[in-house]
């Protein structure tokens, strides 16, 4: 079955939307990426108007910032600690948005989405 982007077939009440017209080739959406720990793997996809999306795969580091001294290092990551988004993407070590994971300078909160982005950012706590 494909992914769109599409309004769903049933109203909040359970009654269904009468169709107007078929599904178009611009809605229809992509699997998730599923970012997981390893040796940084990416691949570039094209989209319309002959524009670059990237989509990260695998990576082993991440741009580390630190509030307390105000500066952005390098550090690797260790392990994913909590995930918000689901809880089995833990056992997985399957990183999203708002992820904690380990890493050398400590535990940190990732800030940007991995998936879409070619980087990963965090914040640590």
């Amino acid at each position: 079955m494909a992914l769109t982007h599409t309004r769903p077939r049933r109203k909040a009440t359970g009654s269904r939307y009468i169709a107007y017209r078929h599904k178009r080739k611009y809605e229809i959406a992509r699997q998730p990426t599923l970012t997981t720990i390893g040796q940084k793997k990416s691949i570039s996809l094209r989209s319309r108007s002959n524009h670059e999306k990237f989509k990260l795969l695998k990576i082993g580091a991440v741009n580390v910032y630190d509030p307390k001294t105000k500066a952005h290092s390098k550090a690797a990551i260790k392990t994913i600690l909590e995930n918000p988004s689901n809880r089995h993407y833990v056992r997985r070590n399957i990183m999203t948005k708002g992820t904690i994971i380990e890493t050398d300078k400590g535990k940190a909160k990732i800030t940007n989405r991995p998936g879409q982005e070619n980087t990963v950012n965090a914040v640590l706590i």
